[in-house]
């Protein structure tokens, strides 16, 4: 698994950062740096930083910065691009800071992409201070299952969202771009929900944000689903 990131790091870098991708751009960014100013965290924790954009933005608000990624494609090009951030290789089921010792962990895009799930999760809940925030962002689990997606129906002359088969966990290989492959782990949000439960940390905000302009511009085939999510954001407190 280590060894697909690396690869496909450079390709990542072009994609998703320094404003090319206009989900982070017009979403994730404004989100997650909404929910650091509310917090204010001393101490923070991007589990599968990448290049850092994320790390970057926490560090820039004053705090201190554990980035943290398999890749050390990602980790080299994020120490080139700047930001006071400490990082290091390592995976999301090893947080290397002491427990109760965070803030705020922030993970972006990337639980979809581990399949030790529960030991990740255990991570998260180890590090968080009491009152600290867990910061998730991933692929919306119901309406991103594999196999799901706009139909135009021309028998039935009706167009609808197809959900895939959304309680079986199944984890498929998809092609993201032209000749790039990843793999992806589909969950039921109560898995998820359900961990963090286990591990005293409380969801106490969800968010199911519509497509930004900027994609739906890019994405012709997805506007007719403007009301669909892709992204879910949640926010876990540590009890």
């Amino acid at each position: 698994m280590k060894q697909v990131w690396e690869d496909v790091a450079e390709w990542w870098q072009e994609k998703f950062t320094d404003g090319a991708d206009p989900e982070y751009a017009e979403q994730i960014f404004p989100l997650v740096g909404s929910e650091l100013e509310l917090l204010q965290p001393e101490r923070v924790v991007d589990v599968g930083t990448g290049e850092g954009q994320l790390a970057r933005l926490a560090a820039a608000m004053g705090a201190h910065v554990v980035g943290l990624d398999p890749a050390t494609a990602q980790l080299a090009v994020a120490s080139e691009r700047g930001g006071v951030v400490d990082y290091v290789a390592g995976l999301a089921a090893g947080l290397p800071v002491r427990a109760g010792s965070v803030d705020a962990v922030i993970a972006c895009l990337v639980f979809e992409h581990i399949e030790d799930v529960d030991a990740a999760i255990a991570e998260v809940g180890r590090v968080l201070r009491p009152g600290g925030w867990f910061l998730f962002v991933l692929n919306h689990p119901l309406l991103q299952t594999p196999g799901s997606g706009w139909i135009d129906d021309h028998i039935l002359d009706e167009q609808y969202w197809r959900i895939g088969a959304y309680l079986v966990e199944d984890v498929t290989e998809e092609e993201v771009d032209p000749g790039v492959m990843l793999p992806f782990v589909h969950r039921p949000l109560s898995r998820y929900i359900n961990a963090m439960a286990a591990h005293d940390m409380l969801v106490n905000r969800m968010d199911e944000p519509a497509p930004p302009p900027g994609f739906l511009a890019r994405a012709e085939e997805y506007r007719q689903a403007a009301s669909i999510p892709r992204m879910l954001y949640l926010r876990a407190v540590k009890l």
